[in-house]
């Protein structure tokens, strides 16, 4: 939901729990004339942990001005870690860089909920392997960049994808079934989220054909996650989730199918919920205020 008026913050904020967070948030936001839009919370028992997510508006002009000096009292005066967006007319949109490689499941998906303005971002280019998926991404007017991955020529090839990433100010990665294991230093160097999507028959069923050793093994269940990418192959904070019932009936281009169909939409969602300012990671998991 937009403010009223030009544009709304959304704060994230967690840190040690302590008496009155909740109040200070709020009376911060109200004596400076600002209304909340949405508030949402919540506490770690475990580790002591108080998160929280909240948005706002602010009479017109002062959006970025307020944000700054949010940010400032809540990690000085509160302790706490935060992160700050502004939304709205005027913000600046957060831009995506969608890495590919031959399945254009995921990729087609993206492209068609981003032209429909289901996502609170932009496209700023396709990168890929392959050539497979240039037409479509410059029939969309988005940049194609084609660089091939080999063992011998990883590092520098990673050097390009990094230099492109800066150049047209991608603010997050997301693998659209990149068939590439991304090296630490690449993300790194990026400096920017990635966000992963894979079928969730891992550990169980590695490499490749997960769907035919699913169906020898007879599994009941399929599904898909999506994480943030980190130097640990994919095991990285899980974003979403999802799963599909299987039984003696389907077959494996079955399996396939819908392994595919659950893949779009987790990884949609992940997509949506981080442009949206949505998750807080922290100890290698999330807290998605959806």
């Amino acid at each position: 939901m937009q403010g009223q008026g030009n544009h709304s913050i959304v704060a994230l904020l967690h840190g040690p729990d302590k008496a009155g967070l909740v109040a200070r948030v709020s009376g911060w936001i109200f004596e400076r004339g600002g209304n909340i839009l949405h508030a949402d919370q919540h506490r770690d028992g475990e580790a002591g942990v108080f998160f929280q997510r909240v948005e706002w508006t602010m009479p017109e002009g002062l959006g970025k001005e307020t944000a700054e000096a949010f940010q400032r009292f809540a990690e000085q005066e509160l302790g706490m870690r935060t992160q700050v967006a502004l939304r709205g007319a005027g913000a600046a949109l957060p831009v995506v860089a969608i890495f590919v490689s031959k399945q254009d499941h995921c990729f087609y998906d993206l492209l068609q909920r981003f032209r429909a303005g289901e996502m609170p971002g932009k496209i700023g280019c396709v990168i890929s392997n392959h050539d497979d998926l240039r037409q479509p991404s410059e029939h969309e007017g988005l940049p194609f960049y084609h660089i091939p991955v080999t063992k011998e020529n990883k590092t520098q090839a990673e050097a390009q994808q990094v230099e492109v990433l800066k150049r047209t100010g991608a603010n997050l990665v997301v693998m659209a079934r990149y068939m590439q294991i991304l090296s630490n230093d690449f993300l790194k160097a990026a400096g920017v989220p990635v966000i992963n999507i894979h079928h969730s028959f891992l550990p169980a069923f590695a490499g490749g054909k997960p769907y035919h050793q699913a169906y020898a093994r007879g599994v009941k269940l399929i599904g898909a996650t999506a994480h943030y990418a980190t130097a640990d192959l994919d095991e990285g904070p899980i974003i979403a989730q999802d799963v599909a019932r299987i039984t003696h009936r389907h077959q494996i281009p079955d399996l396939i199918r819908r392994g595919k169909d659950l893949e779009k939409i987790v990884l949609a969602q992940a997509v949506r919920w981080h442009l949206e300012s949505r998750i807080l990671v922290y100890n290698n998991k999330t807290v998605v205020f959806d």
